[in-house]
């Protein structure tokens, strides 16, 4: 497996943050890591980036909210696209 460095696997710490948060709920878990998907670089691996990420918390936290809301975002990810923005204006 790839090591990435924190400071791009995790660039605002929202991650790491939320597994600080006593009694977070799986909602709020949920729209961290949205936050923490809309700051993921374009064409970066997401399915490397959420199992590096699991493995630096979420083992050693496996009941935690946050462990499963990255399960999830695993099962369900694919490449790093953004649609917004002049480039989206003009692709056919």
């Amino acid at each position: 497996m790839e090591k990435f460095d924190p400071a791009i696997l995790d660039r605002k710490g929202l991650i790491r943050e939320s597994y600080r948060m006593d009694g977070i709920t799986a909602g709020e878990c949920r729209s961290i890591f949205l936050d923490w998907a809309l700051s993921v670089p374009e064409g970066a691996d997401v399915q490397a980036f959420l199992t590096q990420l699991i493995a630096q918390y979420g083992d050693a936290h496996p009941d935690h909210p946050m462990t499963q809301t990255l399960r999830e975002g695993l099962q369900t990810s694919g490449p790093a696209k953004r649609r917004g923005g002049r480039a989206a204006k003009f692709k056919n």
